[in-house]
């Protein structure tokens, strides 16, 4: 049975998430339309992350871009809207999506978009006060 292209992009959960390591992908069979022309354009995707809670499986993950096949996108709004859905999906620690181009009117494009989730606050330890029946409370 033939694999339909879906925006859906399914997860499952991070085996070392008190770990930090990088996943990379690298999709070279990338196309969308250019919204001028009509024409096809090819790109390298390269997708490189830190799970946080989630990680995103990979057939999802190629269906998903699959379904820009058909779609007009400026190379900036694409690569922007990848990270955006993923970094939607997945809450990672720190993704970066690379659009790598094919040469197009003599320009090779490479569009980087990149995000840092705000670093996690430990528990603050109340600091002792060195007197005797003070609150711990700061």
């Amino acid at each position: 049975m033939p694999s339909i292209p879906t925006k859906r992009l399914a997860t499952f959960p991070n085996p070392q998430p008190a770990r930090d390591y990088e996943i990379s992908f690298e999709c070279p069979e990338f196309t969308c339309v250019c919204p001028m022309t009509g024409q096809p354009d090819f790109a390298t995707i390269r997708i490189r992350y830190v799970p946080d809670r989630l990680c995103v499986e990979l057939k999802s993950l190629k269906l998903y871009l699959w379904a820009f096949r058909s779609e007009g996108h400026f190379h900036e709004a694409v690569t922007n809207r990848i990270l955006d859905e993923l970094v939607t999906t997945l809450h990672p620690r720190r993704m970066t999506v690379v659009g790598d181009f094919a040469v197009r009117g003599g320009i090779h494009t490479v569009v980087t978009a990149s995000h840092e989730a705000p670093t996690r606050r430990r528990a603050a330890h109340p600091k002792p006060s060195g007197r005797r029946g003070a609150s711990v409370s700061e």
